[in-house]
């Protein structure tokens, strides 16, 4: 069976970036694209700061915490500790090595350049060989609506109120002026394999799916389009993903993830990949008329990225 040699992968953090790492183990770095959700992106302490292209880069930079999934190994916490005496704003945790990152970013980003341009440059300062680029050189803003009536940009969401609120909905602010990231444009022209990386469904998969074009785009390719369900045993390995589920009503289930992108982008998915815990709801999902596979979803250490990576990569050519 022909491997493909062009892959797409849709990313938001954590999960995604441990995937994109088993990925470029199985391919050539020119065979890979990834591109990162932006619609988590804030302006804080006066820095540009991207928190899911950031994990996937220090992720295949070599550069991240393993034990926590993002940020970076060996960090240290000066400048945060200081902002703390000054009484300063310190609900997101800037580490000193992390806060380099936003700091080279926003300069460039000031100087004109677009995010891809930045996101290409950091990537060549960090020896990143894959292709990683953002969705969009536009501002995307997710906003969570609350059971209250309010609502929230994701990082106060998830960071600042630790996700306790109750979720009735998402709005994406600025997403029907943005385009797609020259890029991810030519990645939808070329791609023979698209997958949907572990990735929470609604605030880092939806929004680079829903970008002006996108499912166009993909709907024309006839390539396979699979996802990796995020939700393991009825829950999210990490994020809130399986608590905004139950609060929309939705089954807290792989299933519940294969309904969402099934009704979501009909006709656009084509597998779906469940764990082991999940095997049971293997008939229910084909019966939503996707191709299925069981297998380790569960990512800890390299050697179970990689087999994924691989796992995947085969799939992508059966269903």
């Amino acid at each position: 069976m022909k491997r493909p040699t062009n892959v797409l992968a849709l990313s938001g953090g954590v999960g995604g970036a441990k995937l994109a790492l088993g990925l470029a183990h199985c391919l050539e770095p020119d065979e890979l694209t990834v591109v990162c959700n932006t619609g988590d992106d804030f302006v804080h302490l006066g820095m540009h700061i991207c928190p899911d292209l950031d994990t996937v880069l220090y992720t295949l930079a070599d550069w991240s915490n393993k034990e926590q999934g993002w940020g970076q190994a060996d960090e240290s916490w000066s400048f945060l500790g200081a902002l703390d005496r000054l009484k300063g704003d310190t609900w997101f945790r800037l580490g000193d090595r992390d806060l380099a990152t936003h700091i080279v970013r926003t300069g460039l980003l000031r100087e004109g350049a677009s995010l891809s341009q930045v996101v290409a440059e950091l990537c060549h300062r960090m020896k990143v060989p894959q292709n990683v680029v953002p969705m969009t050189d536009q501002t995307v803003s997710t906003r969570i609506k609350t059971q209250l009536g309010d609502e929230l940009m994701f990082q106060h969401y998830f960071v600042r109120d630790r996700c306790e609120p109750a979720v009735a909905g998402f709005r994406f602010e600025g997403l029907d002026e943005a385009a797609p990231a020259p890029g991810f444009l030519a990645a939808l022209s070329s791609c023979d394999t698209v997958i949907i990386c572990p990735s929470n469904p609604f605030v880092s998969v939806d929004p680079i799916l829903s970008l002006p074009g996108v499912i166009e785009a993909l709907g024309g390719r006839n390539v396979p389009v699979v996802v990796v369900s995020n939700i393991v045993g009825g829950e999210a390995l990490k994020g809130p993903a399986a608590k905004m589920m139950q609060e929309l009503d939705m089954p807290t289930s792989a299933l519940g993830v294969a309904k969402h992108y099934v009704e979501k982008y009909s006709g656009l998915i084509t597998g779906f990949v469940l764990d082991y815990a999940d095997a049971e709801l293997e008939r229910a999902v084909e019966d939503l008329g996707l191709s299925t596979i069981v297998t380790g979803t569960v990512m800890i250490t390299l050697e179970d990225k990689i087999e994924l990576g691989r796992e995947v990569l085969g799939f992508t050519q059966a269903s």
